[in-house]
Parts: structure tokens; C-alpha cells; sequence
């Protein structure tokens, strides 16, 4: 019930006859080129949100300066 072997085999000879190696290594070419993108963009993205988590904001409620009334 499973694919074989030898059904892959013909069916990458058909996609061969139809699409040619050419066009086969130029779509390979360019998945393998956004999938390296789209990672890239993935790390950047990583790396801008842990560079944001890292600054001093202040806090809801947090004292900033400190007045005294001991006038």
C-alpha cells in the first residue's frame, strides 16, 4: 500500500521528461534561496525582538525622579 522505490523512481523520470533538468536545478536553485531568506529574516526578527525585551523602560507606576517635601 505504501510508495516503493521503484514508483518514485518513475515518477521522478516523468517530472524530468516534463519539467527537464534545467528547469528542475533553477527551481531547486530558487526554493533553496527563499527558504535561506525567509530564515535569515526569521533570526533578524529573533534578534530585533531580544534587543527590544533588553532596554530600560520604565515600568507602570515606577518612581523616575524623587521630590522631597521636607521643606
Amino acid at each position: 500500500m505504501g510508495i516503493s522505490v521503484t514508483k518514485l523512481l518513475i515518477v521522478l523520470a516523468i517530472i524530468i521528461v516534463i519539467f527537464g533538468t534545467k528547469r528542475l536545478k533553477n527551481v531547486g536553485t530558487d526554493l533553496g534561496s527563499a527558504i535561506k531568506s525567509f530564515r535569515s529574516a526569521i533570526r533578524e526578527e529573533e534578534a530585533n525582538d531580544a534587543s527590544d525585551n533588553n532596554e530600560d523602560k520604565p515600568i507602570d507606576g515606577e518612581v523616575t525622579s524623587k521630590k522631597s517635601d521636607n521643606s
